[in-house]
């Protein structure tokens, strides 16, 4: 029988994934011989058989590769016959370039859950437990090949047991590396808020402290929590102090999903997503009893939940059944990952610190997603997802970086045909969140050997993340591209969706630096990968203290009302005017005046916020988006009526005038209306206004397709009745899936325009 040998290089998520033991087994099955071994651009193969078997042996490998794998490609070529007498996994191979994946970190399997609580097994209540398919790779990992002695685990030399395991290829911690046992391995402390270690089993300790109300912090893949009492009115109160802040929704952790449906509302899409490996954060409705305390998420009528997701997780959870489990940070700063780091820097907010001795490398916070028409849109992308690729289909040898915006930031890195968009970093206004932003940066091209041949920026000069990167190119005698913000906003729209061609790009949010100097916030672009050309937008009006004005939304509230009636409006016979401060309003009204301190806006955000105030609603907010969300939250979904935009055509563009917007506001609060109908006609109103202006622009352009992009479309009332109401129209609507629609997705829209604006 004639036999064949073939050399087979499988790129992508291939390594940390039981790929090398699947190939094994798979490869015995056809009586293929050779061998298979890890490199730094992936797996290389060498087998040797009968063609038809090894054509056979490939076909399954694709069919049914390791649940956490990712095949990207494989490249074969022919080699002579060496008639090899076995088939072997060797030790891996190091290369100077450095093309592999490696997998997000990934939830505990059924397999060791199993495992942790069965008093059988050897491995009983040992809060590391993993495998194969399971456990910590991105935030371990220093470089690559994924090998131990590459990760944090290298101190941590196997028991005799272990390395039995970790060496046979049958089994299922064959080179897991992060392999581990009570004897070996790493193992948990509890401290108090000095760092002094409390004698005792720390996990029982730790149940019993937080049934007391106490706060711990937890430390987990990506970096610590701040867990306490879900149940605990008090609890969550002190913690909310003590972080500084008083509205911003706390994420919550629960013991299994028959726990978390007694409290919100978990659709067949919503239970997999939960359930998956990458186990994110999910925003669920709250079901109209509700027993757990308001103030987890106050004027919110969801509640953001995940499973327990460490073996350290599920332990806790044996004797709790909920818990706040929100960001190991303070407020603005990044998730701390360190242990010593860890205990400064949440002095004063933690009572206790359970921590462990595996090292983080680098941190990742929890990523947060819901479900949209029965699929899921992430709203913060990072563990779980991070560091794996978003394969778009331009080619460039050019290896491009983008800095991002300054909210929700991430960087994100090209390499050929991957856009490598980072774990969550945060708002780039403090040095901690520099310091990350930096730390990951060079982690990243390092990591994946990427050195950036350029750098991309956003317009704005003042945020420090376009700061950040206009030195790095100085530094580094690298060429520098500046792209507009809500370009940048519509380009990751279009790389979300694998589009490269012209669309009617709506692109709304709070603030973005145009190109005329003034901020914008609501444009219609007609826009590709190439440029964009601004046909639309909303009317300018002035921002009254710059930033200010966003952390106080009366401030627009009244602006709104001053430009339609002028002083007069102070007679107007509605609450929000009798509750106006008369001092701050003259203060404010010279700034507007005397055009001090008071750039234009086109923000639809800065909209929301006027409408917000006027209904009384929010005057100031404690987190991004505040008001527009608690605007949101209110929208009766049972009305049919809208408030109407006049579109005015100017030379080229369109002004969106919405003074009739806030005139009909004004008259449904007079006439008693429902705050709820008035938010849900303004919510309306803006969906008919995005159709409006996009038949107007279809009418000009013959373009069908359009993409929604930018924070606002974080607003599912507003999402939802812009993309049936488009699609009634004919409109092909492209929305945001994999790639935040927020400043976290700034970054890949950058590096996407760059990739194919560099030649």
């Amino acid at each position: 029988m004639k036999k064949e040998r073939r050399k087979i290089e499988i790129r992508g998520i291939v390594q940390g994934v039981g790929f090398r033991p699947a190939v094994y087994r798979i490869a015995k099955r056809y009586n293929l011989k050779g061998s298979v071994f890890n490199d730094s651009k992936g797996v290389t193969l060498d087998v040797e058989g009968c063609p038809e078997d090894i054509n056979s042996f490939l076909e399954e490998l694709k069919k049914n590769p390791p649940p956490l794998s990712d095949i990207g490609e494989i490249r074969g070529e022919e080699l002579p016959v060496k008639e090899f007498n076995e088939f072997k996994i060797i030790e891996s191979e190091e290369s100077e370039e450095k093309t592999t994946l490696v997998s997000p970190d990934i939830s505990t399997c059924d397999d060791c859950r199993k495992e942790l609580l069965s008093k059988k097994d050897r491995r009983y209540l040992y809060p590391f437990i993993n495998c194969t398919n399971c456990g910590p790779r991105f935030t371990i990992t220093k470089e690559l090949p994924y090998d131990r002695k590459n990760t944090t685990m290298k101190k941590f030399d196997m028991c005799e047991k272990c390395r039995t395991e970790y060496e046979n290829p049958e089994d299922r911690r064959f080179h897991a590396q992060p392999n581990a046992c009570g004897k070996c391995g790493p193992h948990l402390e509890l401290l108090n808020f000095k760092g002094k270690k409390l004698n005792g089993n720390p996990i029982n300790k730790a149940i019993k402290l937080l049934k007391k109300g106490k706060t711990i912090a937890v430390k987990g893949l990506g970096g610590f929590h701040l867990a306490c009492n879900a149940k605990d009115i008090k609890a969550i109160t002190i913690l909310r102090e003590r972080k500084m802040r008083p509205y911003k929704p706390l994420a919550l952790m629960a013991k299994d999903i028959p726990t978390i449906e007694k409290f919100v509302e978990v659709s067949e899409e919503e239970r997999e997503l939960l359930m998956s490996p990458r186990a994110p954060v999910v925003l669920l409705k709250k079901k109209e009893k509700c027993s757990l305390p308001d103030n987890i998420a106050p004027n919110n009528n969801f509640l953001g939940f995940m499973l327990p997701y460490t073996p350290l997780h599920i332990l806790l959870f044996e004797k709790l059944e909920v818990l706040i489990m929100t960001s190991g940070n303070k407020r603005d700063e990044p998730i701390a990952f360190d242990n010593r780091d860890a205990i400064k820097r949440l002095e004063g907010i933690a009572d206790y610190f359970l921590i462990h001795n595996r090292d983080i490398w680098m941190q990742a916070d929890d990523s947060v997603a819901r479900i949209v028409d029965d699929e899921p849109l992430l709203l913060r992308r990072s563990r779980g997802y991070a560091p794996q690729p978003i394969r778009y289909p331009i080619w460039n040898e050019k290896k491009i970086i983008g800095f991002g915006a300054h909210k929700h930031n991430t960087f994100s890195i090209s390499r050929g045909d991957e856009i490598f968009v980072s774990h969550y970093i945060g708002e780039t206004d403090n040095l901690e969140t520099i310091k990350a932003f930096e730390r990951g940066i060079e982690h990243f091209t390092n990591f994946f050997d990427i050195p950036p041949d350029i750098a991309v920026v956003d317009l704005h000069p003042a945020y420090q993340a376009t700061k950040f990167g206009k030195k790095w190119a100085f530094d580094n005698n690298k060429p520098l591209i500046e792209v507009q913000h809500h370009h940048a906003h519509i380009a990751s729209c279009l790389a979300d969706n694998l589009l490269d061609e012209k669309v009617i790009g709506v692109a709304w949010d709070g603030t973005g630096y145009g190109e005329d100097g003034n901020i914008w916030g609501g444009e219609f672009l007609v826009a590709d990968l190439e440029g964009f050309e601004r046909k639309a937008h909303l009317q300018y009006i002035p921002l009254p203290g710059g930033d200010i004005a966003v952390k106080e939304p009366w401030r627009m509230g009244a602006v709104y009302l001053y430009d339609i009636f002028g002083d007069s409006f102070r007679r107007l016979d509605i609450d929000f005017v009798k509750t106006l401060d008369k001092k701050k309003w003259l203060y404010i009204k010279t700034m507007i005046d005397k055009r001090v301190n008071s750039p234009l806006t086109s923000s639809i955000g800065r909209l929301f916020d006027a409408v917000s105030s006027i209904l009384g609603l929010r005057s100031s907010i404690s987190y991004q988006g505040q008001a527009a969300i608690e605007l949101e939250m209110i929208a009766k979904e049972d009305e049919h009526e809208f408030y109407k935009f006049d579109i005015i055509r100017n030379t080229n563009t369109y002004i969106i005038d919405p003074k009739k917007v806030i005139e009909s506001i004004l008259e449904d609060i007079k006439k008693g209306t429902a705050n709820g109908y008035i938010s849900m006609k303004f919510h309306i109103g803006l969906a008919e206004m995005i159709v409006g202006v996009s038949n107007l622009l279809r009418e000009e352009t013959n373009i069908n397709k359009v993409c929604l992009s930018g924070g606002v479309f974080q607003n599912m009332v507003l999402r939802k009745e812009a993309t049936q109401r488009l699609k009634k129209q004919r409109f092909e609507v492209y929305n945001h899936s994999k790639i935040p629609p927020n400043d976290g997705g700034i970054s890949a829209g950058q590096v996407a325009i760059a990739m194919r604006r560099v030649k």
